[in-house]
């Protein structure tokens, strides 16, 4: 009932104000994750920066965008769910590029990250990541084809340009 109220009134939006909803809307997600972040701090669990949980399980700590800042994983299931403020693309020194959405998602192991939810690379197309492993040397992106980069590209923390969609 509420989703058809809701979408009875978008349709009274045109869409520069459908855009506007769409950007509140991510904003009070992010606000939400924040949020849900600054409890736990309070509560003293703090965690560790993002680029650290990377780095100690073997993989480059540059591989999410700098807003990437606030993240879950669970300990049962090494399901790792990283927040980013609003989707964003992020150009790496090798020439390559990744899309992120504003959760990314996957399964974290030693050196791999698997079952990858929001993440795209450019293959003449923007294709969707499913896995991501690193060695000492490349880190291997699969997005229905393997590639494979250069891993200091990816060992520099870096900004994402806000993208309208992932």
């Amino acid at each position: 009932m509420l989703l058809h109220l809701l979408s009875s009134c978008l349709l009274m939006f045109n869409t520069t104000d459908l855009d506007v909803f769409l950007r509140v809307q991510s904003l009070s997600t992010s606000v939400g994750e924040g949020a849900k972040w600054l409890v736990n701090k309070l509560k003293g669990k703090m965690q560790k920066p993002l680029p650290e949980l990377l780095k100690e399980h073997g993989l480059p700590v540059g591989l999410f965008p700098r807003e990437a800042t606030n993240y879950e994983l669970a300990p049962e299931t090494r399901r790792l769910t990283v927040y980013i403020p609003s989707p964003c693309e992020v150009g790496y020194r090798d020439g390559s590029e990744l899309r992120f959405d504003a959760m990314v998602s996957g399964t974290l192991g030693e050196g791999r990250l698997t079952e990858v939810e929001g993440i795209k690379t450019k293959v003449l197309v923007w294709a969707r990541v499913t896995a991501v492993k690193a060695d000492a040397a490349k880190v291997h992106f699969t997005a229905g084809i393997k590639r494979s980069r250069s891993r200091d590209a990816y060992e520099v923390v870096r900004g994402g340009i806000i993208v309208d969609e992932f």
